[in-house]
């Protein structure tokens, strides 16, 4: 026997959850925490000490003699830009050593002349130090007039450039870009910049930004070394000192009177910061501190949150005929980059192994120490773990998915066949005249006195032996209605 069934299927619409797999995106992409930004920039920054020690000799009236006034000493900031020993920092950092001024010259001959004339000629004229000013004013006066002419100044210039692990280098000068001066008649740099070279190799570098520019409101960070931090009272100076960090936004973009661009920005800065980096929310060098913002007057103080940036295209310019290769980061960036990522991710042995990898290479940084310890604190007690509430969602929420899909599943496979009256009406209509089949259990026939018209009346048991030998036209379908 063979049978046709006339089936409809319903449309099904099931939500359907789709988890997106998301690639990790290469290294240089990456985002990564203010945090771990500036401490991948800080151990590459290090302390410029410009130094004129003197020797003068000198005739006060009893013989030639030799006296070594105080040294002039300035400090400043720079940072490494080749990890083979190559530093930028600003050029009026380093100009007393580079190209001494006069002024530098006269002030040390006034020392040397008030140390070794000065108590003699007091002493001659009655009178004790501090107690008539003006009268020792003159006395001073006096004999500078008859000394200074006759003072043969020698001195020896030196710069030195301090790691931030206490290693100290005696570093040279490569290239000068003397500074900006306001003066009448003076001649004006191209840019405020200085290229040192000291010897050694695998020092921490910062790299600079690529081309984008900056915007205003864009976070600016300036690393360095204030004079005020590393002068401090209460301050322990014995040990390595890390530079500081300040925060700030891009306020302006202005131009020197050469028309050289200059990056505004409200983050703090004061003396020492000159030669700084100017980083980004990535530690990638902006642009390198040049000069702040002071008050009217000899004693003029520092008004912040006007200070001045030389954008990292000028850097990039200025070095362009020094054999310095920007896209080497040298042995120990690697090292600590991944130390980083692994003690930012929680891979506390991981940071642990690489930090000590890192001090190693550059035993003694602080940055590096200061980590190194809180990663072997974190293994030795590891911080509680936070619930996973992501994780927890996204398992009920699977499961729910499932469940529900299943109970859909289920209902699909019980309704397959199933046809609607109004569907038999459209058969009758359309002149396909179907095979009423009421195969009702035998207790539901009987119960129910529902017949219907036209229909074949078989027990289910007849139906599914085939011992009701119904006769059935191939080309005419079947509706069967059963309990």
């Amino acid at each position: 026997m063979t049978c046709h069934m006339a089936v409809r299927f319903a449309s099904l619409v099931v939500p359907v959850f789709v988890l997106g797999c998301v690639s990790p995106a290469p290294a240089a992409d990456r985002t990564i925490s203010i945090a771990e930004a500036l401490l991948r920039a800080t151990p590459g920054v290090v302390l410029v000490t410009t130094e004129v020690a003197a020797k003068v000799r000198l005739d006060c009236g009893r013989g030639t003699t030799t006296v070594e006034p105080p040294p002039y000493r300035e400090t400043g900031t720079g940072w490494f830009i080749d990890s083979r020993g190559w530093v930028i920092t600003n050029g009026h950092v380093v100009q007393a050593a580079y190209e001494t001024p006069r002024w530098l010259v006269n002030q040390q001959a006034q020392r040397a002349v008030t140390v070794a004339c000065l108590p003699k000629a007091l002493e001659r004229a009655g009178l004790i130090p501090g107690e008539r000013p003006d009268r020792e004013d003159a006395v001073r006066r006096k004999v500078l007039d008859r000394v200074l002419p006759t003072a043969k100044v020698t001195l020896e210039p030196r710069i030195v450039i301090l790691v931030q692990n206490g290693a100290e280098a005696r570093a040279e000068v490569a290239k000068y870009g003397p500074p900006f001066r306001a003066e009448p008649g003076d001649a004006m740099s191209a840019r405020d910049l200085a290229v040192l070279k000291i010897p050694g190799d695998n020092f921490p570098v910062l790299r600079l930004a690529g081309s984008k520019p900056v915007q205003v409101g864009d976070t600016i960070h300036i690393i360095g070394y204030p004079a005020v931090v590393l002068q401090h009272e209460l301050l322990d100076q014995s040990g390595p000192m890390a530079p500081s960090v300040t925060k700030g936004t891009v306020s302006g973009f202005q131009k020197d009177k050469n028309n050289h661009p200059l990056i505004q920005t409200d983050a703090s800065a004061a003396w020492g910061n000159s030669g700084g980096p100017a980083v980004d929310d990535r530690g990638t060098v902006v642009g390198v501190l040049t000069y702040v913002s002071v008050t009217p007057g000899p004693e003029g103080s520092i008004v912040q949150g006007f200070n001045f940036v030389i954008p990292s295209d000028a850097v990039k310019t200025f070095i362009r005929d020094r054999p310095i290769n920007l896209e080497s980061i040298g042995k120990f960036n690697p090292i600590w980059y991944a130390a980083l990522r692994a003690f930012f991710t929680d891979d506390w042995k991981g940071a642990v192994r690489q930090f000590e990898q890192a001090d190693t290479l550059v035993s003694g940084l602080p940055d590096v120490t200061r980590m190194l310890g809180e990663a072997r604190e974190k293994v030795k007690n590891p911080p509680p773990r936070p619930f996973p509430w992501f994780w927890v969602a996204l398992g009920v929420t699977l499961v729910s998915a499932g469940g529900y899909g299943a109970q859909l599943y289920i209902r699909w496979q019980r309704n397959r066949y199933r046809v609607r009256p109004a569907d038999v009406i459209r058969l009758m209509e359309a002149g396909q005249q179907p095979v009423l089949l009421d195969i009702r259990k035998t207790e539901e026939y009987e119960k129910v006195p529902l017949r219907l018209p036209g229909s074949v009346r078989l027990a289910p048991e007849e139906f599914e032996t085939g011992a009701a030998g119904l006769e059935l036209e191939p080309t005419r379908p079947i509706v069967a209605y059963c309990t």
